[in-house]
């Protein structure tokens, strides 16, 4: 049986009259979003919309909380509560899951964004309250996550997981990401991140900036929406995933 792997994007990142990167382009090319819920981006009508597309192309739709930074895109540590962080998710989860209920559709998956994203994976706190508030509302949802605490603690509330694997971003030795601060954090070669890609599916394992090769279970490959050239990385992607004989589809739709 062919390998099935899941392509998320994390889209819906604008603001009011102001749009990043090209969604509905990306839509055509990815199985899953990770939907920004007002938070570090974001608000109702941008929600609506990024909805409703997902809807229309049988696209996982996923609710993509934040810390409360709009002005720095969800990448600042906001000194939160484990009790605030918990409130929070079910703010933005409770908000998109109304928008999908009232499209006829349903939030699938969940997936902390940015400095929430990268904390979860290290406090245990954080990752229990993400945990908690993702299985108490619903049981069937899919936590997107690296391997880390967030993916153990979703685990042992008796949700299921979904490994990770990013694709523009270089791994530190080990195994975590390379800070956004330091340079080459972010990899911007095409043909270099989908040879990356193909062997993070195909083998399991990705090579660090030291040169180490991690072991890596990837169920789902990260694009970001917001970076320049997202949509040729995602065709490159997923062309090169599919010439390798890999599956492209939904989460929802063979993860068990």
């Amino acid at each position: 049986m062919a390998k099935k792997i899941d392509l998320v994007a994390d889209l819906g990142e604008g603001f009011g009259p102001w749009r990043i990167g090209d969604d509905a382009a990306l839509l055509d090319v990815v199985t899953s979003a990770n939907i920004a819920c007002g938070f570090h981006a974001g608000d109702p009508r941008i929600m609506d919309e990024t909805v409703r597309a997902c809807a229309e192309r049988s696209v996982g739709i996923g609710a993509h909380p934040s810390f409360p930074d709009r002005q720095g895109f969800g990448r600042r540590d906001m000194g939160l509560s484990a009790e605030e962080v918990r409130t929070d998710v079910l703010y933005q989860l409770g908000a998109l899951q109304a928008i999908a209920a009232f499209h006829g559709a349903a939030v699938t998956h969940i997936a902390p964004h940015g400095r929430l994203g990268n904390l979860v994976a290290v406090r245990e706190d954080y990752a229990e309250a993400v945990a908690s508030a993702a299985y108490r509302v619903d049981p069937a949802l899919i936590v997107l996550a690296q391997d880390g605490t967030l993916a153990d603690a979703a685990r042992s509330a008796g949700l299921r997981v979904a490994i990770v694997g990013i694709a523009d971003r270089a791994y530190a030795d080990d195994g975590t990401l390379v800070p956004r601060s330091e340079p080459g954090a972010v990899i911007h070669d095409q043909d270099e991140i989908r040879r990356r890609t193909v062997r993070m599916v195909v083998d399991g394992v990705i090579e660090s900036r030291g040169g180490v090769l991690l072991p890596v279970a990837c169920d789902t490959v990260l694009v970001h929406g917001d970076t320049d050239g997202a949509l040729a990385l995602a065709k490159q992607i997923r062309s090169g995933l599919e010439d390798a004989g890999i599956v492209i589809a939904p989460l929802a739709d063979w993860l068990v």
